[in-house]
């Protein structure tokens, strides 16, 4: 298991209903939703110096990318995102 540390978190009291009926795990919920956000974050900074290194995407990339994440032709224009 990895190492933890614990914190005090506060939320708004609508919110923690919410969370308290999907899960009674709740430590583990959250820790699910930061790694996830940073995973996000980490990706899009990637993406960016990609960018910065090599130019903008182009539609064609910006097409198979989708392709490739949803599987099929998401059918959306490359500026929808």
């Amino acid at each position: 298991m990895a190492e933890t540390t614990r914190i005090t978190v506060t939320l708004p009291s609508d919110q923690v209903t919410e969370l308290r009926k999907l899960t009674d795990n709740v430590s583990g919920y959250v820790a699910e939703a930061v790694a996830r956000q940073l995973r996000h974050e980490l990706l899009g900074a990637d993406l960016q110096r990609h960018q910065e290194d090599h130019g903008e995407f182009t539609d064609e990339e910006l097409a198979e990318a989708r392709a490739r994440i949803f599987g099929a032709d998401s059918g959306g224009s490359a500026s929808a995102a």
